[in-house]
């Protein structure tokens, strides 16, 4: 999410704001209540948004999910669907969501083709491509 910068602390410090916030009751800005959504949904974050280290690291190799990352790709998802970019994203995610009957479960599916494709470019040095996203997710929305 560029909108916050490159500082992986300050990154979390939103998340954490935004759901500290949303669990007093107080008021959220946009951006705070849309953080707040997606960490609600992900309740097996809950922990570590609220009292976890904020500097952990966390390690596939060990079988663990960085739930910054996750939540990240989660915003990034949506920033897609609600702009339509890639151009035809919406209607993909819309075939996925009608076969899988589950909005939370088609965003994943688009989250898993936007992590490949983030893993490529950064393999590969370069920006994402998002026709080789939008191809991903495309295939998706076939099976």
């Amino acid at each position: 999410m560029p909108l916050f910068g490159q500082d992986r602390g300050a990154l979390r410090a939103v998340w954490r704001e935004a759901w500290r916030k949303h669990r007093a009751g107080l008021p959220l800005e946009p951006l705070e209540a849309q953080l707040a959504d997606l960490v609600a949904i992900h309740p097996e974050y809950h922990q570590a948004l609220e009292d976890g280290d904020p500097d952990q690291e966390w390690t596939p190799e060990l079988g663990e999910a960085n739930p910054f990352l996750h939540l990240g790709l989660h915003a990034a998802v949506r920033d897609g669907l609600a702009t339509d970019r890639p151009t035809g994203l919406r209607a993909a995610y819309h075939q996925i969501a009608a076969r899988t009957r589950d909005a939370h479960a088609a965003e994943h599916a688009l989250l898993e083709c936007l992590g490949e494709t983030l893993w490529e470019a950064q393999r590969n040095g370069l920006p994402p491509d998002d026709a080789a996203y939008l191809a991903r997710v495309q295939r998706r929305a076939r099976r």
